[in-house]
């Protein structure tokens, strides 16, 4: 059987039911309000039910009959059932036409969640920011309802980060950072999570964090809460405080994590721990605090993510800690002529004093004598050998009567450095270049980059926050394939607003495009609207990356947009 991964949706997880999911009991998530109004009816018959097997009856809604090896809509391949609870279940299945991992729940048709279920995942779909495990498919099918949503096996959840020690300042710095980023953005389209616990967040391998289960997971446990945008920041604060001091804010353990001390209350976490960073335990306390403020600084508490994602941006940013090298190994103590003194160490004093035998003079007996003679004559006699061949030379050249000639080198050959000629360079195909995200960039339009018509563009995604793809990620760009190895010159590329853009190449003996941006050798960079790229001398490659790094506002946040991309020889 197929390795089990951590960044499987463990939406049924049943420990920690802290105070942020206790309190939600009234009204709906933002987003799957209506959805969860109809099925209000069918949730009342649900909780009789509830109260008959108390009784020792058996529930009427159990986990579809499924097994390994079942396809859904002849597509999705079952491989291991990851959930089974509360009527549905959670797999981890194989996309056998895209062949790709993916997650999927699945509950019967006529569950009473079912319509509040599809709802949220068509809300969480429709978001489509790479911050969030991305929604593939929801359907209802066969007496079926089923969510297909993205697998990752490279991420690992912050549970098991947590287990391994508390985080580094600047990684807990990050956590809270893109956190309440990402959910400032989803409320501001009407979606909440409303069970933001640890298992619910993961941490990729280039250092992004990802969020899953927006909307779903609280749907599929029938979740809901009076303010959500409240819940949310208060898990946020939670998931902070467990990350500076790898303990849970509340009284009771949850998550693999040792809660407080009963009767103490909500302790600053620089107070559980020591060395914890002041202005992240000040942001923690803000976030959890229902009334009132911290007791150091007196600031008012965040009560949304966008007030604590706004408060993040407002304290000083905490830099990554300075690589640490370890220092080589001393090298092996070897005893020499100089060492056998007493320079460095301290020598035993002997008894006595042992004599010291002076070698000879050199070379003072007869045969030195006559060595050093016969050595002298050597000398002698090559260097007027020497004397007669450089001016035999000297006389040969003076009697030329010819008009010496200079050897001009070859046009061509190998020690010449290519030389620019102007020739416009094909395009034969081009690939969008996102691998440190979702590993797509809007690939439809990708042809609009290169076709020479200015009108039309090659767009990016929109980014929140900050120019630089929302401090997600170094960059995105397109890789143009010229179908052989050619020789690059220059790159001209026109963009609708000011982008900083690199041209980066393959190695010249590459026989496939090169997956990540390391893989790419930088060969210019520049700024601006018209920004021609030129290498310190031409290079030879097939594959061209034109890798961007900071993004233009557009579109309510930022966005870059290629209109042409023109390669000379």
């Amino acid at each position: 059987m197929a390795e089990r991964s951590t960044a499987a949706v463990d939406v049924a997880d049943n420990s920690g039911d802290d105070p942020l999911t206790a309190k939600a009991d009234k009204a709906a998530t933002d987003g799957v309000a209506e959805a969860q109004k109809k099925a209000a009816t069918t949730a009342e018959a649900t909780e009789s039910k509830a109260g008959d097997r108390k009784n020792g009856e058996q529930p009427s809604i159990t986990a579809p009959e499924l097994h390994s090896g079942h396809k859904l809509a002849r597509r999705y391949r079952l491989e291991e059932c990851v959930t089974r609870l509360d009527g549905f279940s959670s797999w981890r299945a194989v996309d056998e036409k895209l062949r790709r991992a993916v997650g999927v729940h699945i509950l019967p048709a006529d569950h009473s969640r079912a319509r509040s279920v599809l709802a949220a995942a068509r809300s969480a779909a429709l978001l489509g920011d790479p911050r969030f495990v991305q929604v593939l498919d929801a359907v209802e099918e066969n007496d079926l309802v089923y969510v297909v949503h993205e697998w990752l096996p490279d991420s690992t959840e912050l549970t098991a980060l947590l287990a391994a020690g508390p985080l580094e300042p600047h990684d807990a710095y990050q956590l809270v950072s893109q956190v309440s980023q990402a959910m400032a953005a989803a409320h501001r389209e009407g979606l909440s999570h409303l069970r933001l616990t640890p298992s619910a967040v993961l941490r990729s391998s280039t250092g992004q964090y990802r969020i899953r289960g927006l909307a779903v997971n609280a749907a599929l446990r029938g979740i809901s809460a009076e303010r959500p945008q409240r819940t949310d920041t208060e898990a946020i604060g939670a998931l902070l405080y467990a990350a500076l001091t790898q303990r849970w804010p509340y009284e009771n353990d949850a998550y693999g994590l040792t809660g407080l001390p009963k009767g103490v209350g909500l302790l600053p976490p620089d107070q559980v721990r020591a060395g914890v960073h002041r202005g992240l335990s000040e942001i923690a306390m803000r976030a959890l605090a229902n009334d009132g403020a911290t007791a150091s600084r007196q600031e008012p508490p965040c009560t949304t993510p966008d007030e604590l994602a706004k408060a993040v941006a407002a304290m000083p940013r905490i830099r990554p800690p300075e690589p640490e090298f370890p220092l080589p190994p001393p090298p092996e103590y070897q005893r020499t002529t100089y060492q056998q003194g007493t320079y460095g160490r301290p020598q035993p004093h002997p008894a006595a004093t042992q004599p010291v035998v002076m070698p000879p003079p050199p070379l003072q007996s007869r045969t030195g004598r006559a060595l050093k003679w016969a050595v002298s004559a050597l000398l002698i006699a090559a260097l007027g050998l020497g004397s007669w061949q450089i001016a035999d030379r000297l006389l040969d050249r003076d009697k030329g009567t010819e008009t010496p000639q200079t050897t001009q080198p070859q046009q061509g050959g190998d020690d010449k450095e290519p030389a620019a000629d102007g020739k416009p360079v094909t395009v034969v195909d081009a690939f969008d270049f996102d691998p440190e995200g979702d590993g797509s960039e809007n690939h439809d339009q990708i042809g609009n980059a290169y076709d020479g018509n200015p009108s039309t563009t090659w767009k990016t995604m929109r980014y929140d926050g900050y120019s630089k793809f929302g401090n997600l990620k170094t960059g995105v760009g397109i890789i143009l394939d010229l179908g052989k190895v050619q020789q690059v010159a220059k790159v001209e590329v026109s963009f609708q607003g000011s982008t900083s853009v690199q041209l980066r190449t393959a190695p010249e003996g590459a026989s496939v495009r090169p997956d990540q941006p390391g893989g790419y050798a930088v060969q210019a960079s520049g700024s601006g609207t018209q920004v021609p790229l030129q290498p310190a001398k031409p290079v030879k490659t097939r594959y061209v990356l034109v890798w961007l790094t900071d993004l233009p506002s557009g579109g309510g946040g930022y966005r870059g947009e290629i209109s042409d991309i023109k390669i000379t020889s």
